[in-house]
């Protein structure tokens, strides 16, 4: 069964009443994240989306951070942009799905163990295959209300799945557990491995375990601990900047080609592309100093400019920490 999201408004002080087979949330602390004026907005927005869309305040609210790799093998880290899930428990068997970034694809399926899935929306399915895996860990058996919303869309060129599904897991895996247990991420991104093996693991272990200012250096050995270098192009007068092309996919790896050489002439370090094996490519990562940012910036868009095309989108990157629920 399919319904839309819901309008969604400015929070106010009143609360939907909760629907039938839900369980009262209110007390707990994502509660009152959505009327809290010294939240950040995103966290805001994802726990009152959830309770225009579902009728009930989230239990918890996760956030996750976007992830990319360095372009040497085995390191990534974590950017300071998020993506949050909000999650309320439910009793009957029920999973219901919305993101403001699918208003009209909100949906309400049956959570089923085994054989194939319902069917649903195409962006629903990831959320809907970490359900599954987590109530067969036994986390959420009896269903869950959930929200998802990013703060970066795909054009950015950030994967957008893994940060997604993480923030899931950590989210429903809180909500279900008992007072005072925290989520075993080891064991969720195992889960996560095994549900959606397409995806990338080493990103997901990026959101899941990096810490600010770090790299994570994965090892290829599965029992070997994952250790931690430094990364902190701010530390040393250094920026980090995402720059994404627009335009035709058929064109993107040319562009990116342009705007890397043209970065390069204008003082950049270096520059790489944030995922592996991700086709089209929209962005790549470049390093510069912070003497040459202004620099940078205007002879990329001045090339874009006099050739007519479209001026590449410029997003700064923190090295950002792990995965973290939102009090």
């Amino acid at each position: 069964m399919t319904g839309a999201a819901g309008h969604v408004g400015p929070p106010t002080g009143k609360r939907p009443a909760a629907s039938a087979g839900a369980t009262v949330t209110a007390d707990r602390a994502g509660g009152d994240l959505a009327r809290r004026a010294t939240a950040d907005p995103l966290f805001r927005l994802v726990a009152y989306a959830l309770e225009a869309a579902h009728g009930r305040p989230p239990a918890a609210v996760w956030s996750a951070p976007y992830a990319f790799h360095l372009g040497s093998p085995g390191l990534v880290a974590a950017a300071g942009w998020p993506t949050a899930a909000a999650a309320a428990p439910r009793t009957d068997g029920l999973v219901r799905l919305s993101s403001l970034g699918h208003p009209a694809d909100g949906c309400d399926l049956p959570l089923t163990l085994s054989g194939p899935p319902p069917a649903a929306p195409a962006w629903a399915a990831r959320p809907y295959a970490v359900l599954r895996a987590l109530a067969r860990a036994g986390y959420g058996s009896g269903g869950t209300d959930l929200h998802v919303q990013g703060s970066l869309t795909g054009a950015a060129g950030l994967a957008t799945a893994e940060p997604a599904e993480c923030a899931v897991a950590l989210a429903v895996a809180d909500v279900h557990a008992g007072a005072g247990e925290q989520p075993d991420r080891e064991q969720l991104a195992r889960l996560l491995a095994g549900a959606l093996p397409d995806g990338d693991d080493g990103l997901r272990r990026a959101v899941l375990f990096a810490r600010s200012g770090r790299a994570l250096l994965l090892s290829a050995e599965p029992r070997r601990r994952q250790r931690y270098v430094a990364f902190d192009p701010a530390a040393s007068g250094a920026r980090l900047v995402l720059v994404a092309v627009r335009g035709e996919a058929a064109d993107r790896p040319r562009e990116l080609a342009r705007a890397v050489a043209c970065a390069r002439r204008a003082g950049a370090l270096s520059a790489w592309q944030p995922g592996q094996g991700r086709e089209p490519w929209r962005s790549v990562l470049v390093l510069l100093p912070e003497a040459r940012l202004a620099a940078v910036r205007a002879a990329v868009a001045e090339d874009f400019r006099d050739r007519g095309r479209p001026v590449p989108r410029f997003l700064n990157i923190a090295v950002a920490g792990a995965a973290r629920r939102e009090e």
